[in-house]
């Protein structure tokens, strides 16, 4: 009986795992020390190794005969274990059994001594899904837990998972494995196998993976039995959907360049040669990031990604202006939204194709000249004048009886040539200012390392430069130190689905966030209290009017400035 290639070429040692080096090496030491835990928590995508790491950490615990860590899958405990067959090895799937009455049931067993291994291991897949009695139930367990037992949770939704649960667990965050890592493990299995194969067919394989090991074999599967044991090109663009690399350039080249009747033509033959629709946009997105990404970090790109024409692909990133880049993703993301439910995708794509082709950098957007960088000393220039008479005035406001609490020099901004960050929608900041007060800004930044706990290590590193600046009892405002950051962050709907859920378990409803950049936030603030100046209250309305140098000071150094009454 034929099994699928994930099951056959199912990793039997920590070593065989692809794209979790430090993960693995972790456990390894842990195991070779003897400092391991009673429970731990696998985390990430889907198909990336959990599961897998759950099984070869069950053997390698339980192995007599280790060498460097890894088990030596020779000896019976090793075998069975590999099989599903020993009884000390539990494997449960939390969907199906998220009761209450089941994890009672595991922590009555979980009492007893192992049979035959030296550990008992309890393996819980997809543990989110379990009820908040279940939870409940297994805390209990993980608080106390019995000798000689260990406990492997595993999820690909670490924000549904209480945490007092999570604070009792070593945490692992298993990455999404790399098109070049995917591309390695497929040309390794392939010549085990001695099947011929196409190396670009593997390249469009690793891509249309995303990220997922299992899922890269599954599509590897399906081109083989597609192509009558090869790999070409042709079954695995048919199989996968994809686009060629060439078409996706011809394409872009030709909407950036503003001739739609050849790019119309190019999305025509794409669809043709019956591409699927859906994925051509997916790979539009795809492969426009990675122009994104090679401006700012060409070694972030690998050249699986890229293609077989690197130098087109470096000279095409070279020539188009980042906020094009921008515009494009944002229009690739709306119609790939209204495209879900349609039966008339083509219909979109030429609608898409002729709005690509209008897209136009932004005046000033394009490499500064010699006329640029001396207007940008100009306004330095102007800027270093303007802050020398401000620092004059505040001596001068001294001696009235406004007192500094502490003078820090001026950050002088020269202009950049970066890209335009997407405007504030203020409408949804001003009901959040309308109604903030101190003590629910508080509130919120009381829990807010905690929120960070519960983000995945990518989710976190992108939120480290973000901070709730303002919050009332219906939303918070989030002030991102970097436009580059705040605009991925907008983007990024699984993290801001993570922020909701994680504020609803730390403070018991869900406040609707709104993210800024940094450097537009006072701006806003000044806006919404000159256009809501009216709103203010009867006691406010009744203090005395500060004097106008007053009010210049306090909105250029914030809460830098003290004002004492005489």
């Amino acid at each position: 009986m034929y099994r699928a290639l994930y099951r056959v070429w199912r990793p039997q040692r920590f070593d065989d795992l692809v794209g979790q080096q430090m993960i693995t090496q972790t456990l390894k030491n842990a195991i070779m020390t003897h400092q391991t835990s009673h429970a731990y928590l696998f985390t990430g995508p889907r198909g990336t190794g959990k599961t897998s790491a759950a099984k070869i950490f069950a053997k390698a615990i339980n192995c007599h005969h280790l060498v460097d860590g890894e088990p030596c899958n020779e000896c019976e405990t090793c075998k069975a274990i590999t099989t599903g067959q020993l009884n000390d090895v539990i494997e449960i799937d939390a969907a199906s059994n998220n009761g209450v009455e089941e994890i009672r049931d595991i922590r009555d067993k979980a009492k007893y001594a192992p049979t035959e291994a030296d550990y008992k291991i309890y393996i819980i897949d997809e543990v989110h899904m379990l009820s908040t009695g279940a939870f409940n139930a297994l805390l209990k367990t993980l608080e106390e837990p019995p000798a000689n037992v260990i406990f492997i949770l595993a999820t690909t939704e670490p924000h549904k998972i209480p945490l007092t649960i999570i604070s009792r667990t070593q945490r692992f965050d298993f990455r999404r494995i790399t098109a070049k890592d995917s591309y390695g493990r497929m040309v390794y299995i392939l010549d085990q196998k001695k099947v011929t194969y196409d190396e670009k067919a593997l390249r469009v394989i690793a891509q249309a993976a995303e990220g997922g090991m299992r899922d890269a074999l599954s599509i590897l599967d399906q081109v083989i039995s597609f192509g009558d044991n090869t790999v070409t090109l042709e079954d695995a663009l048919m199989v996968t959907g994809s686009v060629t690399k060439k078409l996706l350039a011809d394409y872009l080249e030709e909407v950036t360049q503003h001739v739609t009747k050849p790019a119309l033509e190019t999305m025509r033959q794409i669809l043709q040669e019956g591409k699927d629709a859906n994925r051509f946009i997916e790979d539009l997105i795809s492969y426009t990031r990675d122009v994104l990404f090679y401006q700012q970090a060409p070694e972030m790109v690998d050249n699986v990604a890229m293609g077989e024409n690197d130098q087109r692909f470096a000279d095409f990133a070279k020539g188009i202006d980042p906020e094009v880049l921008y515009q494009m993703i944002k229009t690739l993301n709306d119609v790939q939204q209204q495209m879900r439910f349609t039966t008339h995708p083509d219909v979109y794509l030429e609608v898409l194709t002729v709005k690509l082709s209008q897209l136009e950098a932004p005046a000033g957007g394009q490499k500064a000249g010699t006329a640029d960088v001396a207007a940008d000393s100009a306004a330095v220039q102007q800027l270093t004048s303007k802050v020398d008479q401000l620092q004059s005035e505040l001596q001068a406001l001294k001696a009235n009886g406004v007192k500094a609490a502490a003078t820090k020099p001026a950050r002088v901004k020269s202009s950049n040539n970066g890209p335009v960050v997407k405007k504030v929608n203020v409408s949804q900041v001003y009901p959040i200012l309308g109604a903030a007060t101190k003590d629910d800004l508080v509130q919120v930044r009381e829990v807010w390392s905690d929120l960070m706990n519960i983000l995945s290590i990518t989710q976190r590193a992108l939120m480290h430069v973000a901070k709730p600046v303002a919050a009332s009892d219906e939303g918070v405002v989030v002030a991102f130190d970097y436009p580059f950051l705040y605009q991925k962050a907008i983007d990024d709907q699984a993290l801001m689905d993570a922020l909701g859920n994680g504020l609803d378990r730390l403070m018991g409803h869900s406040p609707k966030l709104v993210c800024v950049p940094k450097e537009q936030w006072p701006q806003i603030r000044k806006d919404y209290l000159a256009t809501h100046q009216p709103e203010m209250s009867e006691a406010a309305s009744q203090a005395p009017e500060k004097p106008a140098v007053v009010d210049q000071a306090q909105q250029l150094f914030g809460d830098l400035v003290e004002v004492k009454s005489d």
